[in-house]
């Protein structure tokens, strides 16, 4: 998939407000060493730092854009280009930060107890994901993929998001390795400007599996077949806004 750092800013508030709840909920005062976890264009860095002014802060993400539009945003921290799956960094680690980021990556079994063991006696790992796979927006994405001409292009499209167990599942999973695994469940209402404002928002995310594959006369004709669909879903609220709701999955585990 390609990501565009300048689509994915366009809410650059409302996506960074998650961020900012994350690192406000890491349980401790003090952290000296810490990795931003799919950091993209350095956003959730910052709600990092700003908590941990002095902390020694290294931002990893898969997209090479992403990671030149942190360093431009933050020169003075450290990016580097890695897939969190393949990453080899061994720790130990205050603070393991992933914001809207492992929901891209597989096999949470393994991937959830490898972070979590690099954490230092007292280190979190501080996880938000997107929990809105059953939303009409993404039933939709599904929907208008496997009804066009193009559905057996994006017949694998689906499969980019990990699906995201219970709470009680990473529950267990990480208990053994961590005294403490707080996990909550929070949906944010954004207030955007029409249905169109919606499918812009999830063209820097959700959307990008079903249309990066398609050649850009197919890809217009699925946005606008999409953007119909979603007109009809998201009702118009008294002041001409729309409501997005949007459920995240927070996870913060500390050892």
């Amino acid at each position: 998939m390609t990501w565009s750092p300048s689509q994915y800013l366009k809410f650059e508030d409302e996506r960074s407000r998650p961020a900012r709840d994350l690192v406000a909920a890491v349980p401790t005062d003090t952290v000296r060493v810490a990795v931003d976890l799919g950091c993209g264009p350095g956003n959730s860095t910052e709600a990092l730092l700003a908590r941990y002014p002095q902390a020694d802060v290294l931002g990893i993400d898969s997209s090479t854009d992403m990671v030149e539009a942190a360093r431009k945003r933050l020169p003075r921290h450290r990016f580097e280009v890695a897939d969190i799956a393949a990453w080899q960094g061994t720790g130990p680690y205050d603070l393991l930060l992933a914001n809207a980021s492992l929901q891209w990556v597989p096999d949470h079994a393994t991937l959830f107890p490898s972070l979590a063991r690099r954490l230092a006696e007292g280190g979190t790992l501080a996880v938000q994901m997107p929990d809105n796979l059953d939303q009409p927006a993404h039933r939709l994405m599904r929907q208008v993929a496997a009804e066009g001409p193009w559905s057996q292009t994006l017949a694998q499209a689906a499969k980019a998001r990990t699906v995201l167990p219970a709470p009680g599942w990473y529950y267990d999973l990480l208990r053994p390795i961590c005294r403490r695994v707080d996990i909550w469940r929070t949906t944010y209402h954004h207030p955007l400007q029409g249905a169109e404002a919606v499918v812009e928002w999830l063209k820097g995310t959700g959307l990008r599996p079903f249309i990066d594959p398609l050649e850009p006369a197919q890809r217009n004709e699925y946005l606008a077949r999409y953007t119909e669909a979603v007109t009809q879903a998201y009702p118009v609220q008294g002041d001409g806004m729309v409501l997005l709701p949007f459920p995240r999955l927070f996870i913060v585990a500390t050892r």
